[in-house]
């Protein structure tokens, strides 16, 4: 069985964890979330999958 997990989704909820527990750092950590997807969707994380 393969399991295969893109990077978008991993940053999202990385990012709501911290949201969660660090409410006061909304505006910081929506910040690099925006900018990190901007980057995945310019450069592309097709080589950037992992396989489990």
């Amino acid at each position: 069985m393969n399991i295969h997990l893109s990077l978008g989704p991993l940053v999202s909820l990385l990012a709501g964890v911290l949201i969660l527990v660090m409410p006061k750092l909304l505006n910081f950590i929506v910040a690099i979330y925006l900018i990190l997807i901007g980057l995945i969707g310019l450069f592309g994380a097709s080589g950037m999958h992992m396989r489990i």
